[in-house]
């Protein structure tokens, strides 16, 4: 949480001028390889769109690094490198496997059998619970209710 912060907080100055329009290359082939990676990069303001997605400044500006990259002649690989060293594996929407991403990959399955695990002892152990037994005047009352004679009670009538 703080390294988002802290990546905000050094971002706040270039987001001042990445909200202007991104300026698009005259070669349709530079702006589909642009767009096919944007796909595979987050948004870290957004966080739940791309950047090919996201109007946000701080996108603007990350297709705009991305298109810069790829003028200078890198291939892909070395732009995911470049932004990933920058701002870290959180900028990836599939993040490597590696030891500080074991639990993003492994959590889930590991919440789900905890999970089922859980249900399937408190379904054992309500199998074993035995209700307490009906008073005489509990009895009574549930034989007349399952006969259809019982009268009705104050609280039913409110």
């Amino acid at each position: 949480m703080r390294r988002l912060a802290l990546v905000a907080a050094l971002l706040l100055p270039v987001a001042g001028h990445a909200g202007e329009a991104a300026p698009v290359s005259d070669d349709p082939a530079l702006e589909e390889r642009v767009m096919r990676l944007s796909h595979d990069l987050r948004c870290l303001v957004c966080q739940n769109q791309s950047i090919a997605e996201s109007n946000a400044p701080l996108a603007v500006d990350l297709r705009n690094q991305v298109r810069e990259q790829f003028l200078a002649g890198k291939d892909e690989a070395a732009v995911v490198d470049y932004l990933v060293a920058r701002y870290g594996d959180f900028v990836l929407y599939l993040p490597p496997f590696k030891g500080t991403t074991l639990l993003l990959w492994l959590g889930p399955g590991l919440l789900l059998i905890a999970g089922a695990g859980w249900l399937g002892w408190r379904l054992r152990r309500r199998v074993r619970e035995v209700p307490p037994p009906l008073s005489a005047e509990e009895h009574a009352r549930a034989t007349a209710l399952l006969d259809g004679t019982a009268k009705p009670s104050q609280e039913s009538r409110s």
